[in-house]
């Protein structure tokens, strides 16, 4: 089963106002990485291709198939923004999730930019599916500035998940793209902390909400996942005293054999990646978390902890502040 979220907006995208009202008219959307429904007439995969070409990276073969329809831009400038996101990807998980995915480009007519991507796991043969919606209009700069890509791509790396934890699916693709995209060098630290600053604050619990997996709000699946992800990986960073992050407890997900064509409950993805990194963060951040209320997080405390101000509407980075090394250590490329 597909879970599709109505809107769709991205934390770390510039225009952060304008891109959630873009999103709310246009009705945006992305999956959750769950198997895809039986094969039928009507499938998103059945869609006519009138042009395909198969790329390698990290390890895998990623099949681009073109369904009818113009684009202003060449097919080789798409490809390319695939193969950019994969390369991300990559780097941050140190090999392609899957073996084989299958990306299939849908021109829209008369629109710009990329206006959805939804992703589907185990869909004819393929670990992972994905369907990017590409307005006619749009140019090689939209490409340049897409984060949907990589955040597709970024659920093929988690199992499937029940929908009570959606929240973490979307938190994780919503918290790893654009470190993965730092990482791989297509975007700054700078860039990236100053939209978790002015972001994150949307995740904090609100009254009445009895934790992420009983709140299923927008912003509760996307900014509260995205900042027990956060929580988790300067924690991690912490107890271990910077030698590991979240990003090797993903990575000991994909070495245990998890992927988006596989369904684990929430305990063993939370059980493997705390064996991978040593510690039992995730277990005790999800029981504060997930399956209770929680007090908002002090994040002006953190921010300073971190090294990170604004100033100007720019972020100045301390690099004398406590944290200051975890910081650096998130968006710098792991061994």
């Amino acid at each position: 089963m597909t879970v599709q979220t109505p809107l769709r907006c991205h934390p770390f995208a510039s225009l952060l106002t304008s891109i959630i009202l873009f999103a709310s008219l246009c009705g945006l959307s992305t999956s959750s990485a769950q198997p895809a429904p039986p094969h039928h007439h009507h499938a998103p995969w059945d869609t006519p291709v009138v042009w395909s070409h198969t790329i390698h990276e990290g390890g895998a073969n990623i099949q681009i198939d073109f369904a009818p329809g113009s684009l202003e831009i060449s097919r080789e400038q798409v490809v390319n923004w695939i193969d950019t996101a994969a390369r991300a990807v990559s780097e941050y998980y140190g090999r392609f999730p899957v073996p084989r995915d299958r990306v299939l480009v849908i021109p829209v007519p008369d629109r710009r930019g990329v206006l959805s991507g939804t992703t589907w796991g185990n869909v004819d043969g393929f670990p992972a599916f994905s369907r990017m919606r590409l307005g006619q209009h749009t140019t090689a700069q939209d490409l340049v500035a897409d984060w949907t890509m990589t955040h597709e791509f970024v659920h093929t790396a988690l199992p499937s998940l029940s929908p009570n934890h959606h929240w973490l699916e979307e938190g994780l693709a919503t918290y790893v793209e654009p470190i993965a995209r730092a990482q791989l060098g297509t975007l700054t630290p700078q860039f990236v902390w100053k939209e978790t600053v002015q972001g994150m604050p949307q995740g904090e619990p609100q009254p009445g909400e009895q934790g992420l997996d009983n709140t299923h709000t927008w912003a509760s699946t996307y900014w509260g996942g995205a900042l027990f992800c956060m929580m988790a990986d300067i924690a991690i960073r912490e107890k271990t005293g910077n030698r590991k992050g979240l990003q090797d407890g993903l990575r000991g997900i994909l070495a245990a054999g998890g992927s988006i064509a596989v369904d684990w409950p929430i305990a063993k993805v939370i059980t493997v990646a705390d064996q991978a990194t040593g510690t039992r963060v995730l277990a005790d951040l999800y029981k504060k978390m997930g399956q209770s209320a929680s007090a908002p997080t002090d994040l002006d405390s953190l921010w300073n902890r971190l090294g990170i101000s604004l100033q100007n509407g720019e972020v100045v980075f301390n690099d004398h502040a406590p944290l200051a090394p975890i910081r650096e250590a998130i968006t710098t490329p792991h061994p």
